[in-house]
């Protein structure tokens, strides 16, 4: 054979033979997109995707996610994984600094493939496709739940209370990650996803304090015993002292040494009890001292739970709204950010609770009518009557029957009240506009399915009380004509001078406001203000236990867990 034909036959082999290296590179370099579309549309058969036992829970959107990539991964290339997965990692581990567990987002396996990958590189051997796209989609899925968490919360708390209506921020979660892993600026995405207020910034920072508290030993007991109060002297002295030092209510001070109940600890006490929602008077009682002695662990828990509710929270509270915190029985004003107004509040009962939810208000009523609700009649008003057959005439009641136009007025006196039951009471009782008048001289309307409003109220004395729990529900304000006047005064025929006049007529008029007005009913037992000072309440409703088991409830990370 001749050179020439030899050398043509060479040059044939090696073309075939780059062809071939070609084509198994580019087998390889497809493999880990087949391998990911693969797994990803093998589960579209099953309703779960999964690493091992453990559960990728994102199973919508992480898919999504991966179609719209051509199912490209995300976290890694040949060279093995990228430097965004350190940067997820690092945040993750930092969850516990919003209130979250690091554990709940695949921490332990993804840094047991890692390890492995680590070690296999040092080894010098080659890399497992798909150990890195069970890597990818940990990470993916880490990612995609963890944001989830922090933009819209862990728990629905529509799922664990009827009476809570949530409107929760939404956004898309696939192209944030898509655009932190372009950007490589991970963590700077997911911190976006935060409440934007100053006041979830601040409840966070408690929470670091709390625990940097926790992590010295707590702070120490006052023992039982008799009140203590200005003047007093003793060991219990020097605990209590010690007790407010722990948490800043007092000062360190020349004489701190001495067990004397002396100025400083009464001011200490006051701002202890002002804190808590207690009575302010200086002493420490037998309410005070429970305070005093609740764990500090306990206290860590009642923030963690508030800062899950700050996360509930839609985006914008509104340039100037109405907001009521259920367990601090007040309502505040805020406009630009400003605090304008604020005032005593009485909320629902134990057993008849405030809901929460956000609204708006727009309109008010003068001199209302107040239409009884079936429940109310029988279960509080009947009991009243038979005791009492002129109560009706005496609380300016009507007793009805019937709706619209065949509406009939019937005499009270002549119904034979010992007979009539909760079963058989067939009537209305609707409350003329008077000085009597459950809803006062005001009430103010946000259309709600809870039937829920604010309003006045006759009973003033009840504003004194340092718990205000004695409504059906809605919430009574102590300063309702100044409210009224605030929420008008865009409309310049509505002055205070000329809200009162019309009310002196006690005839029932509806005013439309010039601009509706956002306003939250919300239920914080923690909250931070401005300048860092941390405030607990008591959980009136019992929502802080429900809550507390379902952020207790782990997701179920493998299906061993089912």
């Amino acid at each position: 054979m001749s050179i020439r034909k030899l050398l043509s036959i060479g040059v044939i082999l090696l073309s075939i033979f780059a062809s071939l290296q070609n084509t198994l590179a580019q087998i390889l370099s497809n493999q880990p997109q087949e391998l990911l579309r693969n797994r990803i549309e093998t589960a579209d058969a099953s309703p779960k995707i999964t690493v091992g036992e453990e559960l990728i829970h994102a199973s919508v959107m992480s898919p999504l996610f991966y179609k719209k990539r051509a199912y490209q991964p995300a976290w890694s290339n040949k060279d093995g994984p990228l430097p965004q997965v350190a940067s997820l990692l690092k945040v993750l581990k930092e969850a516990d600094k919003e209130g979250l567990k690091p554990e709940n987002y695949h921490l332990i396996k993804i840094e047991a493939i890692l390890k492995e990958v680590r070690q296999n590189r040092a080894k010098k051997l080659p890399l497992s496709p798909r150990r890195l796209i069970n890597l990818d989609l940990l990470l993916t899925d880490a990612f995609l739940i963890y944001a989830s968490h922090l933009l819209a919360g862990k728990v629905n708390p529509e799922t664990i209370d009827p009476e809570w209506r949530a409107n929760r921020r939404e956004k898309d979660l696939a192209s944030v990650l898509q655009t932190a892993l372009n950007s490589n600026r991970i963590e700077e995405e997911l911190k976006s996803l935060l409440p934007p207020y100053d006041s979830y910034v601040k409840l966070r920072e408690a929470l670091a304090r709390y625990r940097d508290i926790a992590e010295k030993g707590g702070w120490p007991i006052v023992p039982d015993g008799s009140k203590l109060q200005k003047g007093d002297r003793g060991e219990r002295v020097m605990a209590l002292k010690n007790r407010l030092l722990a948490t800043g209510d007092l000062d360190f001070i020349k004489g701190i040494e001495e067990d004397i109940f002396d100025e400083p600890l009464e001011q200490a006490v006051l701002r202890f009890q002002k804190r808590h929602g207690l009575e302010t008077d200086g002493v420490v009682g037998p309410k005070t001292l429970a305070a005093l002695n609740v764990p500090v662990e306990a206290r860590i828990e009642q923030i963690r739970l508030n800062l899950e509710r700050w996360r509930w929270l839609q985006q914008d509270l509104g340039k100037r709204y109405i907001l009521i915190n259920i367990t601090n029985f007040e309502l505040e004003v805020v406009e630009n950010t400003k605090l304008l107004m604020d005032m005593k509040a009485i909320v629902g009962k134990h057993y008849r609770h405030t809901p929460v939810f956000s609204g708006r208000i727009t309109y008010l009523v003068l001199c209302p009518y107040w239409e009884v609700p079936p429940k109310i009649a029988v279960k509080d008003i009947l009991p009243l009557v038979k005791k009492n057959p002129g109560h009706l005439i005496n609380e300016n009641f009507k007793l009805l029957q019937g709706w619209g136009d065949e509406t009939v007025e019937i005499e009270p006196t002549s119904v034979d009240w010992s007979k009539v039951t909760s079963r058989n009471f067939n009537y209305r009782l609707r409350q003329e506009p008077g000085p009597k008048n459950a809803l006062g001289r005001v009430k103010f309307m946000f259309p709600n399915r809870f039937d829920v409003y604010l309003h006045d109220t006759p009973s003033r004395e009840l504003f004194a009380k340092t718990e205000r729990t004695f409504s059906s529900g809605c919430i009574r304000i102590e300063k309702p004509i100044e409210l009224a006047e605030y929420v008008l005064k865009g409309d310049p025929k509505w002055t205070k001078a000329k809200i009162l006049l019309a009310i002196s007529k006690w005839e029932e008029q509806i005013i439309r406001l010039p601009e509706a007005i956002p306003i939250h009913l919300l239920y914080w037992t923690a909250w931070a203000d401005k300048d860092g000072t941390v405030h607990f309440r008591k959980d009136i409703y019992g929502r802080d236990k429900l809550l507390a088991e379902a952020l207790a409830e782990n997701p179920p990370l493998s299906l061993k867990s089912e």
